[in-house]
């Protein structure tokens, strides 16, 4: 067991989390993985302590919160020293600061390198947790175990006898949640086999999104092992917050049989790239430069497609909704079909919510494109205005 310097409050289960822990890995950061690894005292003290930070009781250390913010349920990074730091990308900046050399900085300082990185990164958390949520409860339908995974993390020993039912909710709460995370069923669909609980659900006067979220899984795998093909990680030959990000949300359906099955046929040599970061073989690699490689501009060219007129859509949304009067904006003005928007996608048609960690995310992305010269912006494909 590594030394008790952090403990990561996460879950197998989120593509976050795993992000956050490869990082540490990398960083060579002692931690615990909780409440997974931790005794019934030590996660209701942590707990607590999320809950105090989240009121403002606890102070956060890193990264500061603004009316944009939303805070999730995992990853947070507790130190024994009483540090508390949240958001997966934000723990990349943090863990640059206090734990690696600037030449092997999960973020790296030059604006090219970096702004390729904010996308690649921003990509796979964004629209990358669409197509995981949807490969786990879609695609791995019929044979995920998701529910009783987190059961096992969540539930003490003492009570093991309701983790059959926290399971069953859970799963069941996942499926309610696919069409806010943008997997819509179309109304026709049948999904043989699967109880009602488990049915990808349709909603009324959404268009159905399960053929634009998998064609564009397939594009990401194609464009990922074109990268993958040429050299170790997606900058060059070591690890970043790029690959950290990609890693989270592909690794998450590891344990999803039917997806899993997927990327491995389509996508060998990201599989066993995703299985190498798994075993920490990642945080072997030496300081090392970093550059984009024409192959990398393949995988650029998917996020100007997909990533990027998303966010594009989504922040003009949400400035229009917040000028109408909206002040209820996310999962909670989705549930109440407020803040609602109309977009297209790939000439895909989308309804969806006006999502305000989303515009946060977005603004800092033409922030530092904005700083570029007009050569480094042509070199990242041009992607942005």
């Amino acid at each position: 067991m590594p030394a008790r310097g952090y403990s990561i409050w996460a879950s197998e289960l989120s593509p976050f989390s795993l992000k956050a822990r490869a990082m540490c890995v990398y960083a060579g950061v002692p931690h615990r993985w909780i409440p997974a690894d931790g005794g019934v005292r030590e996660n209701l003290r942590a707990f607590r302590r999320i809950r105090g930070v989240k009121s403002g009781k606890h102070p956060l250390d890193y990264p500061p919160v603004d009316e944009l913010d939303e805070f999730p349920l995992v990853p947070f990074l507790l130190g024994d020293d009483g540090t508390n730091v949240y958001d997966s990308s934000a723990m990349a900046a943090w863990l640059d600061s206090r734990h690696l050399t600037a030449d092997r900085e999960l973020l790296p300082s030059e604006p090219r390198l970096r702004v390729a990185t904010r996308l690649i990164d921003e990509y796979f958390d964004e629209f990358g947790l669409y197509m995981a949520h949807h490969n786990r409860w879609v695609v791995s339908a019929a044979d995920n175990d998701a529910g009783d995974r987190v059961a096992r993390e969540f539930v003490p020993p003492v009570l093991a006898p309701l983790r059959p039912v926290f399971a069953a909710r859970f799963s069941a709460r996942q499926v309610r949640r696919l069409p806010y995370l943008f997997s819509v069923a179309p109304a026709e669909g049948v999904f043989e086999g699967i109880s009602p609980s488990r049915r990808p659900p349709a909603r009324d006067s959404f268009p159905p999104t399960h053929e634009l979220l998998d064609r564009a899984f397939l594009r990401m795998l194609e464009r990922m092992e074109l990268v993958l093909s040429d050299q170790h990680f997606l900058l060059g030959d070591r690890f970043t917050l790029a690959d950290a990000s990609a890693y989270g949300q592909l690794a998450m359906n590891l344990q999803d049989p039917s997806a899993r099955e997927l990327i491995e046929l389509r996508a060998p040599l990201t599989h066993a790239w995703l299985q190498s970061i798994q075993k920490g073989n990642h945080a072997k690699a030496g300081a090392t430069g970093l550059d984009l490689s024409r192959r990398l501009g393949y995988l650029l060219d998917e996020i100007g497609a997909t990533f990027v007129p998303l966010m594009q859509q989504n922040e003009a949304a949400y400035e229009r909704l917040r000028a109408q009067g909206a002040q209820r904006f996310n999962e909670a003005a989705f549930h109440r079909g407020e803040a609602l928007y109309e977009g297209e996608l790939c000439s895909y048609p989308f309804r969806s919510v006006a999502k305000t960690f989303q515009v946060k995310v977005w603004r800092r992305i033409k922030r530092e494109w904005s700083g570029l010269d007009k050569t480094d912006k042509a070199k990242l494909g041009g992607i942005l205005p």
